[in-house]
């Protein structure tokens, strides 16, 4: 497993019973986990009087948050030099996976070590955590997303990070029809990032399905890649999907490149004792360069 390290604004400090309690800058959330599946105590009662706001959970689906103290609109914390704006969204997000640090810090270090300048499309590209890495690196981004208010989101966060002048393109749209387009239109990418959701509605209602849908996507996107691809990234969520289903479909799909395949489950370790948190997964084909 792949753990972050080095982000001095955030920090998972426990995780119990199907919660975790953290640390987004100054202020200390309690939110739902499925992953803490463990009993480490009563969050709420362990660290009462130190909880800023928690997320509480709907019988009937979602949930709303409870403020305990004051907590702003919104508020920024940084990742070494760039800067994340956060929010409580509605369905206990934040606006932030922290845990893809991990793979921020790969992307970063192959744009930067690249003898060329990078483009990337970052698909299902959410508030742009990946976007600002690889811009923050030298590329040049398209940034796809269905979510205009994500979207709009992921400007702030470039603007943010002092990106403002950058070549980044923002598009709300459809993942997969956008990939097509860009195969008529004859566009190329040296690199791609795509974070698709286990299920998802696209900008005019199309059905996302992970299980179903994936394969289309990786083989449209292989259409769109340059003579000389830096690396190919999938991220996921999606329960039941293992990091090695996606490291064989990559290692398929880029037999004749010059590169190597990975895959791990990612995590984040609890300050408060030797545990970590499984967050996710990743498969990639990165270059030999």
């Amino acid at each position: 497993m792949q753990t972050i390290k080095d982000f001095n604004d955030y920090e998972l400090i426990d995780a119990s019973l199907g919660m975790k309690y953290e640390r987004w800058g100054k202020y200390y959330l309690l939110r739902p986990d499925p992953e803490a599946l463990w009993d480490n105590g009563d969050l709420s009662i362990k660290y009462n009087g130190k909880i800023d706001a928690i997320y509480h959970r709907s019988n009937t689906g979602g949930g709303h948050w409870e403020n305990l103290k004051k907590v702003p609109e919104s508020w920024s914390i940084n990742y070494k030099d760039l800067t994340f704006n956060i929010k409580q969204m509605g369905f206990k997000h934040t606006g932030l996976f922290p845990e893809q640090a991990v793979n921020w810090e790969f992307m970063s270090h192959k744009i930067k070590n690249a003898d060329r300048e990078i483009s990337v499309l970052n698909l299902f590209a959410y508030t742009g955590g990946a976007t600002v890495v690889c811009s923050k690196a030298g590329a040049s981004v398209v940034h796809v997303d269905a979510s205009r208010g994500m979207t709009d989101w992921a400007k702030e966060n470039a603007n943010s990070s002092g990106l403002s002048d950058r070549p980044i393109r923002y598009l709300v749209d459809d993942c997969i029809k956008f990939v097509k387009r860009e195969i008529r239109r004859g566009h190329k990418y040296d690199a791609i990032i795509m974070d698709p959701p286990s299920y998802g509605r696209g900008s005019n209602g199309e059905v996302w399905n992970f299980s179903k849908d994936i394969l289309e996507l990786i083989n449209l996107c292989m259409k769109i890649l340059s003579d000389k691809p830096l690396f190919f990234q999938i991220n996921s969520y999606t329960t039941g999907i293992s990091p090695t289903v996606l490291e064989n479909i990559l290692r398929l799909k880029f037999k004749n490149y010059d590169g190597v395949c990975s895959s791990s489950e990612i995590g984040i370790p609890l300050s408060s004792c030797n545990l970590v948190l499984p967050c996710g997964i990743y498969g990639r084909w990165e270059s030999n360069d």
